[in-house]
């Protein structure tokens, strides 16, 4: 919580024990990059090992009858044993105090942690605590925040308890439940033992500086505890990132639905893995309801009447409570095939939503009228002899009519039904399109949220797999083995002529690559080609590794003004273009790159006359 000392404002970790406060436990280290800015807001403690007296607001004086409590970096000092605390970000330091502090004696650690959900960031929060607790002995509390933060992050819970490098409780990673608590029986003794057995750990800690100790007058043991059983090792379960997937952003579009107090959904489903996984999410998110009021959660089905503004229903069915919260709607166009539309009508019978199929041709040909009748001018497709801005500009009309259809239906179809509320309008745009820009800005990408914005297609269709067996459902079996396609230009013999790799000139897969290393390996164009010169050595010539990275960054830095307008999104891929707070860059690029990429060709003519003098040896 955000406290003021000397009029510096800190980000504090308060503790108490019986309505009395111990100490007030500023952090040290700051999160200030990806998603987080607290330097914004927050000054890190940089006194290490010191405290002051803080004197207590007299509202709270009156509460806890103290004047003033210590502040600063100390440790708590019981009858029994010592307990340290770190704050979130600590934890992930190169430095953690918990390693001074267990050199200092401290057998308990505790972490009070605000970690948000990234896919496969489990594996690195397990390993953090099991190597800090395996080098340094000790028991490690970690608790984790629940929940959305309403905005793109979800807090995914995952409390753990640890001694000397072993698990011995794990939380659920994802829960619809606001509070969990875990316990653990263990032993101080075993703590003492593992630590003494370390000569070198204990030569450390004869020369470490002391701790600063708040000395409290209570015992975590007693005298009866010897009949205790002791909790004995567990096996950390991992969720898939498949798993992961429909279970996180599910809880995410819960927390979202709840809070707005709106009466569901509305997502525009076009019959392709996108906008069929993004059903599919909240197909599970009603699974994982009626399976918290079954095992009764009243503040869940509270929440559930109020959505569905029946005091007295309760869910049981995931199928029927999809049908209540859940409008898909097929958008269909001159462009559409009817295998999209098959497929999109036995999904959405499947999973059970309110499904609506309708036509914007009229509302299409109503705006090119428009123009029409102002220029004088009809364009036309580039397959009936028109330009390619003409061509785009048709696909565009197409795209952006369907996000004010889907808007207008979001705010109507239940009160055309007889029903009263609102519902929020879904996006369906993965992490790669976003990435690349490969959409249209203002479409029906443009929605009120999207739960599927920090998701890879790779994963996207591995999360669609599981559904289909987990589910049940066999209409996606034929979304994932059709081609992805906008269907925005004309068929051809009936049949679809555009495809969107086609069209973007790259792969999905090739598109995670880039992705990982634009933003986590921050390589530009010439460090991005060098890098795949070696990854993409047997698979592509130099010359086809410089063609794939200046078509790229051509086509990313061409799009990137599309990332300001980008629906709010579920954070899950540590390489999101999310410009509003995690990859904040300009959008404003020269798209010719002329230094990288004439330092690209440069190499390339190197490496094609080493080559062929090569060769020219081998003659």
């Amino acid at each position: 919580m955000p406290i003021m000392h000397r009029n510096v404002r800190y980000n504090c970790r308060v503790i108490f024990l019986n309505r009395k406060i111990l100490l007030i436990r500023p952090k040290m280290a700051l999160a200030n990059e990806g998603n987080y800015r607290e330097l914004r807001w927050f000054t890190p403690w940089s006194r290490s090992r010191q405290t002051e007296e803080y004197f207590l607001p007299r509202t709270i004086q009156d509460l806890t009858k103290q004047e003033t409590v210590p502040f600063g970096d100390a440790v708590l000092s019981t009858r029994d044993t010592c307990i340290g605390s770190e704050v979130c970000e600590e934890l992930w330091t190169p430095h953690s105090p918990h390693v001074d502090m267990g050199l200092d004696g401290v057998e308990i650690f505790t972490n009070a942690s605000g970690s948000h959900h990234v896919l496969r960031k489990a594996h690195a929060r397990v390993d953090l605590v099991t190597t800090a607790t395996t080098k340094n002995g000790g028991i490690y509390l970690l608790a984790n925040q629940k929940g959305c933060d309403g905005d793109r992050l979800y807090y995914d819970g995952c409390a753990l308890i640890a001694m000397n490098g072993s698990i011995f409780a794990q939380g659920s990673q994802f829960s619809l439940d606001d509070v969990e608590v875990l316990t653990a029986t263990l032993d101080l003794e075993d703590v003492r033992s593992y630590r003494a057995e370390t000569s070198s750990r204990n030569l450390a800690a004869s020369r470490v500086s002391p701790y600063p100790r708040v000395k409290v007058d209570f015992a975590l043991s007693c005298h009866e505890d010897l009949l205790e059983p002791l909790s004995e090792p567990v096996e950390w379960k991992y969720h898939s990132p498949a798993e992961e997937i429909s279970l996180g952003p599910a809880c995410w579009l819960w927390d979202f639905l709840r809070r707005s107090q709106q009466a569901g959904f509305f997502l525009p489903l076009s019959g392709g893995v996108d906008s069929g996984a993004t059903a599919c999410l909240v197909y599970s998110m009603c699974h994982q309801v009626c399976e918290a009021v079954k095992h009764g959660s009243q503040e869940v089905l509270a929440d559930v009447r109020t959505i569905v503004n029946q005091t007295s229903y309760t869910p049981q069915d995931p199928r029927e409570l999809c049908g209540r919260i859940l409008t898909t709607c097929y958008m269909a166009s001159e462009n559409s095939s009817q295998e999209t539309c098959n497929r999109a009508r036995d999904l959405a019978q499947q999973i059970g939503s309110h499904h609506i199929g309708l036509n914007i041709d009229p509302a299409v040909k109503a705006v090119l009228g428009i123009f029409s009748l102002v220029t004088g001018k009809s364009p036309a497709f580039a397959a009936y002899g028109g330009s390619s801005w003409e061509s785009l500009a048709l696909q565009n009309v197409q795209a952006r009519v369907r996000m004010v259809i889907a808007y207008l239906f979001a705010q109507l179809s239940l009160w055309s039904r007889g029903a009263p509320g609102r519902l929020l309008v879904l996006g369906s745009t993965n992490v790669d399109e976003s990435l690349l820009g490969y959409l249209t800005k203002y479409d029906c990408s443009s929605a009120d949220i999207n739960p599927i914005g920090g998701i890879s297609k790779t994963d996207l269709r591995a999360f669609v797999q599981l559904c289909m067996e987990r589910f049940q459902l066999p209409a996606l079996q034929s979304i994932l083995v059709a081609p992805a396609t906008a269907e925005l230009e004309p068929l051809a013999h009936r049949q679809v002529s555009q495809t969107d790799e086609e069209d973007m000139g790259v792969t999905y897969a090739e598109l995670s690559v880039y992705g990982r290393l634009r933003k986590i390996a921050k390589m530009g164009p010439y460090s991005m080609f060098c890098r795949l010169l070696y990854v993409w050595k047997d698979v592509c010539t130099p010359r086809q590794v410089a063609d794939k990275v200046k078509r790229f960054f051509s086509k990313y830095s061409t799009n990137r003004h599309k990332m300001t307008t980008l629906t709010p999104a579920y954070h899950a891929e540590s390489y999101s273009p999310d410009d509003n707070r995690f990859d904040l860059r300009p959008f404003l690029y020269n798209t010719r790159w002329p230094w990288q990429f004439r330092c690209i060709e440069t190499q390339v003519l190197q490496l094609e006359r080493r080559r062929h003098q090569d060769l020219d040896g081998v003659d």
